[in-house]
């Protein structure tokens, strides 16, 4: 049966954009001569090109109240790939630079990550390990969490760089991160933390966090693709990733995307605003609970992570679980025929037939790893949507074991 009802679980993966964002976003981008007033390039000195620069830095200022941060401290990027990438090549590059101009330039850094990142963050954690960086990637306890004792026992005198991300992608693990901030500033290392997957799910103060930096996507709450930021904290060593003409205070070379600035700006102001948050939370967080505890009751079906009802300790938005016996794959496509769209993990991997990564460094074995399916909610989603998607994973897994 092919359903003509779309039922989307994987606002994880994306999400659609809100009218908040479009509405913000229209001016900049209609076409033809009505473009003219508000198509300038934000560093022209002309009427329209000032009108584009008021206009992205309004987008700044309202973004960067949204995760407690001063505005000269944000920079637009493409991504929040590209924020995770600036961070940690910049950072390692520039205090390698410093220690250099002070005669140690046989210095040689340490970073400190975990294993369950995003790619975004691991890639180039290995990266700079095969350029002569060392590396210490730490596993998590079976629940989803790296402690901040961890990090302490690991620490170096030559690491320069923490990075751990906030709020998990896939299990929905929300670290300890000011413990972990805590014991990394204890020994002068700085912290960058990939909040993309936390923003919009939990109240986030950058200031109170401790972080030196931290990385964020637009198209993860409602905001438009393409488009995220980097905090870095005022006086954070960290060398430029892009070079070109200047932009971004000197800091990110590249005509700036105005339209996507000020769509991420609108979508972080629909989705931070603390009493909405709040509510949402709540809502989002029964849902979650519901999920596991009737999905957890058929044969077969377990909890990925020790997610108990009410828990913060999680994102309220993600259930993940493991259906013995039954593939992924296998899961998502029959789901997709009845309109129900759900993931196996990250978007990133979806095409990746392995065991799912994060799960196998939880300590799942292959066969689980391969199980795995996570469901995701947001905003348009409903108590409807909910158990309309109960009946049909239950009839999917009776089918997928007859």
């Amino acid at each position: 049966m092919i359903s003509d009802k779309t039922i989307y679980l994987d606002w994880a993966a994306t999400t659609p954009l809100c009218e908040e964002a479009a509405s913000a976003m229209a001016p900049f981008l209609c076409g033809g001569a009505a473009n003219l007033e508000f198509g300038g390039n934000a560093n022209s000195l002309h009427s329209v090109g000032r009108r584009a620069f008021s206009a992205m830095e309004q987008a700044r200022e309202g973004l960067s109240r949204c995760i407690g941060c001063r505005p000269d401290e944000l920079f637009f990027t493409s991504g929040a790939t590209e924020a995770d990438n600036t961070a940690l090549f910049g950072i390692v590059s520039a205090v390698k630079r410093k220690k250099a101009l002070a005669g140690d330039a046989a210095f040689t850094p340490h970073i400190i990550t975990t294993s369950i990142e995003h790619e975004a963050v691991l890639a180039p954690a290995h990266l700079l390990e095969r350029m002569g960086v060392q590396l210490t990637v730490l596993k998590p306890d079976r629940a989803g969490f790296v402690s901040a004792r961890q990090v302490e026992e690991v620490l170096q005198p030559n690491t320069v760089l923490v990075s751990v991300m906030l709020a998990n992608n896939e299990v929905g693990s929300v670290q300890p991160l000011e413990e972990i901030v805590g014991v990394a500033h204890a020994m002068g290392v700085l912290v960058h933390t990939d909040a993309v997957q936390a923003l919009g799910k939990i109240p986030i103060d950058l200031h109170s966090l401790g972080v030196d930096a931290a990385s964020f996507s637009a198209h993860k709450i409602c905001g438009p693709k393409g488009m995220g930021a980097l905090y870095l904290a005022k006086g954070t060593p960290c060398d430029p990733f892009m070079l070109g003409g200047g932009q971004e205070s000197g800091f990110r070379s590249g005509t700036q995307n105005v339209a996507g600035m000020v769509g991420f700006a609108a979508a972080a102001q629909r989705m931070c605003d603390p009493d909405a948050l709040r509510c949402e939370v709540a809502r989002l967080g029964s849902m979650r609970d519901s999920l596991y505890e009737r999905l957890c009751s058929v044969k077969g079906v377990r909890k990925s992570v020790p997610c108990e009802a009410g828990s913060t300790s999680y994102l309220p938005n993600i259930a993940n679980f493991v259906v013995e016996g039954v593939e992924s794959e296998t899961m998502i496509l029959r789901l997709d025929r009845r309109g129900i769209m759900v993931s196996g993990g990250s978007a990133c991997s979806s095409k990746d037939l392995s065991p799912n990564r994060i799960l196998t460094q939880l300590g799942f074995d292959k066969d689980s790893a391969l199980c795995s399916l996570r469901v995701s909610m947001g905003p348009l989603t409903t108590e409807d949507d909910i158990r309309e998607f109960e009946g049909h994973f239950k009839d999917m897994v009776e089918w997928a074991r007859s």
